[in-house]
C-alpha cells in the first residue's frame, strides 16, 4: 500500500517512519530458503546450528535491517484478558470505533483480530482534505490485535517503546513454535529473518541487488523468487547451507564499528534476555 506523505509526519513521531518506507520497497519471501535456516534453529539456545559453529539475529541486526528502535520502553501487556484494562473501562469495540471511525463487519474479525484486507480496503487512501483528527484515525495498515489500541491512542507516546526488541522476541518465539513437529506453518517477521540471511550470507544473496539504502532491507525491494519447485529448492538451500564456511559470513553491517556477535550489550541482550520474555517465561500468550 503506497504511503500518502500527510501520514509521515505521525510515523515520525511514532518512531516508525523507516519501517513503513519498507512498504513502498519491500520484497517477497524466499520459503525454500527461510524454511533451511529455521531447520537448524534450536530453542534451547535461541540460535542456529551451522556448519562453523552457532550464530543468531541481534538487536543491533534489528535495528540495521528495519531501522526500529532498540531502546527505550519494553513492549508488554497481557494478551488474553487486555480488554478489561482498556482505560476508562470502555468495551473494546467501543474504544475502536472512537479511534478509527468504523467498525468492521463480524465476517472480518477473528475473536479480537482484524483481517489485514478489511483494513486495506478500508483505509488505502487518505480521504482528500483530511484533517488532523481523520489522519489520526486511519493509522492502521495491516492486519492487528486490538490489544494494541492503547499505543495507537497515545501515537505521539510510540517512539518511546523498543519496537525493534519486540519485533525480534516474536520472531524468536515464532521459530521456537515451529521447532515443535506438530507446527507447520512459520510466522512473525520473516522478511527480518531473509534479509539478515542475505547480508550475514553474501553467498546466499541474489545478484543485481548492489544499491544499499536506509533500511539495510530495503536493499532488496523487488525480488521475488517465484513459488515454483520448493522442494528441490529447499534441498539446494540445505546443501548451500552445509558448504558454507566462516569466511563466507559477513559479520559487520556496512559502517558499523562493532566487533559482531557479542560486541555491544545489545547484541548480549538479544542472546540471553530478549527470547526468554516470550518463549515461556513470564508472559502470557493468546
Amino acid at each position: 500500500m503506497r504511503l500518502d506523505e500527510r501520514y509521515v509526519p505521525y510515523l515520525q513521531m511514532a518512531g516508525l517512519y523507516h519501517l513503513a518506507r519498507l512498504n513502498d520497497r519491500w520484497f517477497r519471501l524466499d520459503e525454500p530458503l527461510v524454511s533451511a535456516f529455521v531447520e537448524r534453529w534450536r530453542p534451547e539456545t535461541h540460535t542456529f546450528h551451522m556448519p562453523f559453529g552457532e550464530c543468531t539475529i541481534t538487536l543491533q541486526d534489528v535495528a540495521y535491517q528495519l531501522g526500529l528502535p532498540v531502546d527505550g520502553d519494553y513492549v508488554s501487556g497481557c494478551l488474553t484478558d487486555f480488554h478489561l484494562y482498556i482505560e476508562g473501562g470502555r468495551p473494546a469495540w467501543q474504544w475502536f470505533h472512537e479511534l478509527l471511525g468504523v467498525l468492521p463487519p463480524e465476517n472480518q474479525v477473528q475473536k479480537f483480530a482484524v483481517n489485514c484486507t478489511w483494513f486495506q480496503e478500508t483505509f488505502a487512501e487518505c480521504p482528500d482534505g483530511a484533517d488532523e483528527e481523520t489522519l489520526f484515525a486511519d493509522k492502521s495498515g495491516n492486519r492487528i490485535h486490538i490489544r494494541w489500541l492503547p499505543y495507537v491512542a497515545r501515537l505521539e507516546e510510540m517512539g518511546r517503546y523498543s519496537w525493534g526488541s519486540a519485533a525480534l522476541a516474536w520472531l524468536y518465539r515464532c521459530m521456537c513454535r515451529v521447532a515443535n513437529r506438530h507446527v507447520v506453518k512459520l510466522a512473525g517477521p520473516l522478511q527480518l529473518l531473509q534479509s539478515w540471511i542475505f547480508w550475514r550470507f553474501p553467498t546466499l544473496r541474489p545478484s543485481g541487488y548492489d544499491e544499499i539504502s536506509w533500511p539495510l532491507a530495503s536493499r532488496w525491494s523487488g525480488y521475488n523468487p517465484g513459488i515454483s519447485n520448493k522442494g528441490p529448492r529447499v534441498q539446494m538451500a540445505r546443501l548451500k547451507i552445509d558448504l558454507l564456511q566462516p569466511r563466507q559470513r559477513t559479520r559487520r553491517h556496512p559502517g558499523c564499528t562493532s566487533g559482531g556477535l557479542g560486541a555491544s550489550a545489545y547484541d548480549v541482550m538479544a542472546l540471553q534476555d530478549v527470547p526468554d520474555l516470550l518463549c515461556g517465561c513470564g508472559v502470557a500468550s493468546g
